[in-house]
């Protein structure tokens, strides 16, 4: 396959023409479980997760993995997360449940948000959270004195908005000056920020977070907005007595989706996340703080793999020929919300003469389309379409539009298919309806 690369670490074409996942043969999943499907490559979520711990421990020892809970979170993968040392960020009570319920060390969590409610700050608070990402005044104040009633001293970081823009889409950039998220620098916002809580009797400021957005191809957004941050730091230590024991610069990490759009390795960031801590510490004269750094998109992403069966087709001749799937934006909006490119290719009869097609989802929508004109052979109603690098937000975001059945979720390893997440069912649909009071 020319785009192997955006596969799974496992993915094969074998001599039957199938692709197999995990050592699994894609159509044999299908049979199995039927389509939309799925599948989760273990193999490449642990290679993963042990990528972003060994290249940034490499170069900074003091490093907490942290894996962004948004991207996609499930009891089995957050079990999987734990045994590869990571730790979890979660942004809603939701995220926070799932967590616990895989008896995950909650001292390990940060809690993320830029709006968390009264209720989810008590229940993290009684869990025992491990860190709250303070974004907004309002929250340091409920917080300090819903910790006071608990009494307990909670520690937080506060998130920053830099100023910078990492150059991704508008609506996955959230560390310039005009975005909901975190306290500005310029206008004098973070410091109040810093002040108050240093004030605060029940909160413990133990550092700075700041986040720019995603996915993010360049690495200089990030070392830009380290100079800033600890420019700032230095200053707050002046004036304030801040001590930073703690940074993160958030996560954000690109993918390589398509063939014409690689990604820096694992290795890029780190190298210049590090090296611009390592930097920003001298410059300021102070010990280089514990990192945290944020995968979310970059776990996940490329071990996923879609699975769709092939339905109708409709050629207009001379504009474009629609090749429509048995799912669509209601497992994976992302195509028509961020404009997001994907591949495709056949699992289940590789090879051939290629057509110029447009992959279209089976949803009332004229904009619900996965991947515009894709070379592919050409596709018979049944045929098995596979779409790579899924396993980022796609399923996190997906939806019951149209009184869809959400898909289910297999992990393959070793020629092993375990069923993670079942298919929704038409009850499931209907299961928190109340009717005549009932």
């Amino acid at each position: 396959m020319m785009i192997s690369h955006i596969f799974p670490e496992t993915a094969r074409v074998r001599d039957n023409g199938h692709l197999f996942l995990g050592g699994c043969d894609a159509v044999d999943l299908v049979d199995r479980f039927g389509t939309p499907l799925y599948v989760f490559d273990e193999a490449t979520l642990r290679s993963q997760c042990a990528q972003f711990v060994g290249e940034f421990t490499l170069r900074h020892a003091d490093t907490q993995v942290v894996y962004a809970c948004k991207a996609f979170i499930n009891r089995p993968l957050a079990q999987i997360l734990h045994e590869e040392g990571l730790g979890l960020d979660v942004v809603s009570g939701g995220e926070l449940a799932i967590a616990r319920a895989a008896a995950f060390p909650v001292e390990k969590v940060y809690f993320h948000g830029n709006n968390k409610t009264p209720e989810e700050l008590r229940f993290a608070l009684d869990a025992g959270i491990g860190r709250f990402v303070v974004d907004n005044f309002l929250e340091l104040e409920r917080l300090e004195a819903l910790a006071g009633e608990a009494g307990k001293k909670q520690d937080i970081l506060l998130r920053l908005s830099p100023g910078v823009d990492p150059h991704t889409h508008q609506h996955t950039t959230t560390g310039i000056i005009d975005s909901k998220f975190g306290f500005t620098i310029a206008t004098g916002q973070a410091e109040t920020a810093v002040a108050r809580a240093m004030s605060a009797s029940h909160l413990n400021l133990v550092g700075l977070h700041v986040h720019l957005g995603s996915p993010i191809f360049e690495t200089e957004p990030y070392q830009l907005a380290m100079r800033m941050t600890f420019q700032f730091a230095a200053q707050m230590r002046e004036k304030l007595g801040l001590r930073m024991a703690e940074f993160s610069p958030g996560g954000g990490f690109a993918i390589q989706y398509t063939g014409d759009s690689p990604a820096p390795p694992v290795g890029a960031y780190a190298e210049a996340i590090v090296s611009a801590l390592h930097e920003g510490s001298r410059a300021a004269g102070m010990p280089a703080p514990r990192l945290i750094v944020e995968p979310g998109r970059s776990i996940v992403g490329r071990a996923g793999v879609a699975l769709y069966t092939v339905g109708a087709t409709k050629e207009i001749p001379g504009v474009r020929k629609y090749v429509s799937v048995d799912g669509g934006m209601a497992d994976n909006i992302r195509p028509a919300i961020y404009g997001s490119r994907y591949e495709a290719v056949l699992a289940n009869r590789t090879g051939g003469v290629g057509e110029l097609v447009t992959i279209a989802g089976k949803f009332c929508e004229s904009g619900d389309v996965l991947v515009r004109d894709v070379q592919l052979p050409e596709l018979r109603t049944g045929d098995i379409l596979a779409i790579p690098a899924a396993g980022a937000y796609c399923l996190s975001m997906a939806s019951n539009y149209n009184a869809s059945l959400k898909p289910p979720i297999v992990l393959v390893k070793d020629g092993n298919a375990r069923l993670i997440r079942r298919r929704e069912t038409y009850e499931d649909l209907m299961r928190c309806d109340v009717i005549d009071g009932r």
